[in-house]
């Protein structure tokens, strides 16, 4: 048997031996992503948005360092993510703070995303700089390519927005209105689409009224990924507002960057069936991009009131030329319909006295 033991409440040491890096585990998730995490260039690519004279900066690597703790732990708000560095020693040890160092403020993080971070495009460069070295270890394969789109809830107030309508309020200005007026033309924003929003957030104009979760709407942007097939690499991310017309036109836009900066050219891309809805975004991929489509076709084409379908019909390539079940043919004179479908008829001498008329144009006199 053992005795029980009492806990020494003494007087502390005047000197303490400890070690940082023995005190992160070795399976610790920023342990294993430290090995391939280098920050060297973000002070050289930042180097001209900085003064050669003045108070020194908080160091931008230490910043970076930090979001990407934020990023791998999901700690959305900066503030804090600033409360969660100063305490956890793992996350001191990613960021060099050691035991002493200074965290910066919160506040540090928007005046810089504001300003040096946004001028530069410092986070694409980030971004761009692992996604190099994934290409470079064989992590990419660049043969196949999936799109999609997330929708991310802007930090606006649902019930404080206006109607579309009537715009916002005159005189209203504001760093994120400024930012909405300087995005009108683009095609990820304002010229996505020419229907007005049902409401807009004085707040954040740029946010879009959605109601796609199918719940109550909400104002929100959409985060548009590229992502390589092979190990599931995001190759490219775009923002843009949330309707699928702009996610269509955000599409492109990676498709497009990533040849050019990358030297990848997808054989074939995937997509759910948001992205079938667009003739022109299929036409672009097959004709001008030579990028065969993989992309669920939302088929409306099956009726439930017994009448014939598409599939009751039989398409003639040859004579292109369609045949009804009665097996009478169609003929197309060139006219177009709804913007971008070729119009096929019967003769009026051969549908008069069909027995299946009911079944194929009720709605015509018979």
């Amino acid at each position: 048997m053992a005795m029980m033991g009492e806990r020494q409440v003494d007087q502390g040491a005047l000197f303490y031996e400890f070690c940082l890096e023995d005190r992160v585990p070795g399976d610790h998730l920023l342990r294993s992503i430290d090995r391939f995490v280098d920050l060297g260039e973000v002070r050289t690519h930042l180097a001209p948005y900085y003064s050669a004279m003045g108070r020194p900066s908080v160091d931008p690597e230490l910043l970076i360092g930090m979001l990407i703790v934020g990023y791998c732990h999901g700690i959305r708000s900066e503030r804090r993510l600033c409360e969660e560095v100063h305490l956890n020693l793992a996350y001191r040890w990613f960021c060099r703070l050691g035991l002493e160092g200074e965290v910066p403020d919160h506040s540090t993080f928007s005046k810089n995303r504001h300003g040096r971070f946004r001028d530069s495009d410092l986070l694409r460069h980030v971004f761009e700089t692992v996604l190099a070295r994934c290409v470079a270890e064989g992590l990419v394969g660049g043969e196949g390519f999936a799109v999609d789109a997330s929708l991310i809830s802007a930090d606006a107030n649902r019930q404080k927005g206006v109607e579309g309508c009537e715009g916002l309020p005159a005189g209203k200005t504001s760093r994120a209105v400024e930012e909405y007026l300087a995005v009108l033309d683009d095609a990820a924003f304002g010229a996505a689409s020419e229907v007005k929003p049902k409401f807009i957030s004085p707040a954040d104009p740029a946010a879009r009224w959605t109601g796609a979760h199918r719940g109550p709407a909400f104002f929100a942007y959409s985060a548009n990924y590229l992502i390589d097939l092979d190990h599931a690499i995001i190759v490219d991310v775009e923002a843009s507002t949330a309707v699928r017309q702009a996610e269509v036109s955000a599409a492109k836009t990676m498709i497009e960057r990533t040849e050019e900066r990358f030297d990848l050219y997808p054989e074939r891309l995937a997509g759910d069936t948001g992205y079938d809805g667009s003739a022109e975004m299929l036409a672009w991929l097959v004709h001008e991009r030579g990028i065969e489509p993989h992309v669920p076709v939302f088929d409306k084409s099956q009726r439930a009131d017994g009448t014939f379908s598409r599939e009751d019909f039989t398409y003639d390539h040859e004579g292109d030329v369609y045949f009804c079940p009665g097996g009478k043919m169609l003929a197309s004179r060139g006219t177009i319909v709804n913007h971008d479908q070729l119009l096929y008829r019967a003769s009026k001498y051969d549908c008069e006295a069909c027995s299946l008329k009911p079944r194929c144009c009720p709605k015509e006199p018979a």
